[in-house]
């Protein structure tokens, strides 16, 4: 960094820098040359905010001049002069310039000229949108929700463990997985012999860190993973990414009740903390994205949250009279759209839905005593529907190998995770966060390409 840099964040909100000789550096959002006065709107990417440039036409030296003429929207450059109140609306400083220099310029052809862009264009040239107003508001939004997390979850004295990429395991037994190979696909016949394979044996990238992670919270106690994510769904829908990154805390000792306790305090304190830490940027999404959603955050932040069992949602969902794209009764997945009628027409506000039918669920969630439903919860909020999912595990060796058997899978695969039964064995729990979801809800972005720096997607792997 260089040792004279003062970031524009910094000048907006430290009255201390007014009447200092100060080193700005930036990209050029506009360019406006009047008679007397011409002015540079440069950013940074520390905020949205641009610091205003001013330059006296009448005090231009040669040096100045040349460097000016330079500049278009798009260049970056080096700004060195004295900051002063603004008497301009909508703006607290200005600087004043004495001198330029341009480090980069921007020919005609940068993409980015256009006052209004839309997002498809925009998705085109993921490489240059974090320019924009709206990704570099997304951007720094996702920056201050991770740290967040973090903050949240070492503050109560979770440990941090980063579980593998690739994976000899598939946790959701959906089996649309990434597999990785060494093999020369072009020149394989017939049937593979994967012990000749990089590790022996076939290997996928995970769908998630859950499973690896438990294997620690029956050690360290409470802990969480977050990291990338991979699921081979060939979907192209707005909601759904090849890659994404998932939070996934494991809690020992902890029932379904201790689980939705923290899930809810998680998701307030999340909430919370963008509100107050990223007010520019969110104002910014109420205005231009999604008007309202900052009162809508507000209300869900300060809402308790309702717990109905899945049998319950399905009665009131029926009652309703409601008629459904997909089918409703007992036995069957909820929707998205049920999700979003229950939370924002039926409940009015978030809710959890607990105890839902085992045959719709993954092995791992603890039956219960009737043996037709499993401990599991799912968090739905108004707008979006499901946001954090999550189960207390079955902690008994024989029933979850029985589980295992009922659902296809091949025991092998899971004999470590069997023996975390076997050794030892406590009651936990634990969720699942999607981040670039959460994140989609908070800002109001419409596609879940848009809040992620470089989406993957059936037939979408750029850079």
């Amino acid at each position: 960094m260089m040792k004279d840099r003062i970031k524009i964040i910094s000048l907006l909100h430290d009255s201390s820098y007014l009447g200092k000789q100060l080193t700005i550096y930036g990209w050029a959002r506009t360019v406006r040359d009047g008679a007397q006065t011409s002015f540079i709107a440069l950013n940074d990417g520390s905020c949205l905010s641009n610091l205003q440039l001013i330059i006296d036409k009448n005090n231009l030296n040669d040096n100045l001049k040349d460097e000016f003429n330079k500049i278009s929207t798009g260049a970056s450059l080096m700004a060195v002069g004295r900051l002063q109140e603004s008497p301009a609306k909508g703006q607290s400083v200005e600087l004043v310039v004495d001198s330029l220099k341009v480090l980069g310029i921007a020919p005609s052809d940068y993409p980015l000229q256009k006052k209004a862009t839309s997002m498809e264009f925009l998705r085109e040239i993921a490489h240059l949108r974090g320019r924009s107003n709206t990704f570099g508001a997304v951007m720094r939004v996702r920056n201050k929700v991770s740290y967040a997390i973090h903050n949240f979850f070492q503050s109560k004295g979770f440990n941090y463990i980063h579980t593998p990429i690739i994976t000899g395991s598939d946790a959701e037994g959906a089996g649309e997985m990434f597999q990785l190979t060494t093999l020369p696909l072009d020149k394989l016949k017939g049937e593979v012999d994967y012990s000749k394979d990089f590790f022996g044996k076939k290997a996928h990238l995970t769908v998630s860190g859950q499973l690896n992670v438990e294997a620690y919270c029956l050690a360290l106690g409470d802990v969480y993973t977050f990291g990338p994510t991979f699921r081979a769904e060939n979907s192209n829908t707005v909601r759904h990414l090849a890659e994404f990154w998932m939070v996934e805390p494991e809690l020992a000792f902890c029932d379904i009740k201790g689980n939705i306790a923290i899930a809810e305090e998680f998701l307030k304190y999340l909430i919370n903390d963008l509100l107050t830490n990223s007010a520019e940027d969110m104002a910014f999404f109420d205005q231009r994205i999604k008007p309202g959603i900052i009162d809508e955050l507000r209300k869900v932040a300060a809402s308790a949250f309702e717990v109905i069992t899945y049998t319950q949602a399905v009665e009131l969902l029926e009652k309703s009279g409601k008629k459904f794209e997909f089918p409703l009764g007992w036995g069957l997945d909820l929707k998205s759209e049920h999700e979003r009628y229950l939370t924002e027409e039926l409940i009015k506000g978030p809710v959890i839905v607990t105890d839902y039918p085992k045959d719709i669920k993954s092995f791992y969630m603890k039956l219960n005593d009737d043996g037709k439903t499993v401990r599991g919860m799912d968090i739905l909020v108004p707008g979006v529907g499901e946001i954090i999912g999550g189960s207390e595990r079955e902690d008994n060796y024989d029933t979850l190998l029985q589980r295992i058997n009922q659902c296809g899978l091949n025991p092998d695969d899971y004999s470590w995770y069997l023996d975390l039964r076997k050794y030892g064995s406590v009651p936990h729990s634990g969720f699942g966060l999607g981040l670039e979801r959460f994140l989609m809800y908070v800002t109001g972005m419409a596609n879940m390409r848009d809040v992620i720096p470089f989406p993957r997607a059936p037939k979408l792997c750029e850079y």
